[in-house]
């Protein structure tokens, strides 16, 4: 059984049990979160696609972590003018647990 969910503006594809990565949601850890944009819901004998979404459907999750992605460094230089500028970020994720397809 698998699943397609919308999570802040991203669709991702989910199966119950899986951990992934998604743009830092404002949830705490160790708390239950539930997604009720489900565009497509699919198992073992028939896939209901949404018209945009499926109704009565969500996806349950677990938040285990706040982490950040690598430091990305953007560096930018004009050549003979002396101008040099060094900027970085890191990027925020929340990693979850889907516990549930309902």
């Amino acid at each position: 059984m698998y699943a397609v969910v919308e999570i802040a503006g991203q669709q991702y594809r989910v199966n119950p049990s899986e951990k992934l990565y998604v743009p830092k949601l404002d949830s705490a850890v160790d708390s239950v979160v539930k997604f009720d944009k489900v565009l497509l819901l699919a198992d073992d004998k028939a896939v209901k696609v949404g018209s945009p979404l499926v109704t009565g459907a969500s996806v349950a999750a677990k938040v285990l972590a706040h982490v950040q992605d690598d430091k990305v460094i953007v560096f930018k230089k004009k050549k003979r003018k002396g101008y040099r500028v060094k900027r970085g970020h890191r990027q925020q994720y929340t990693q979850i647990e889907i516990t549930s397809i309902n």
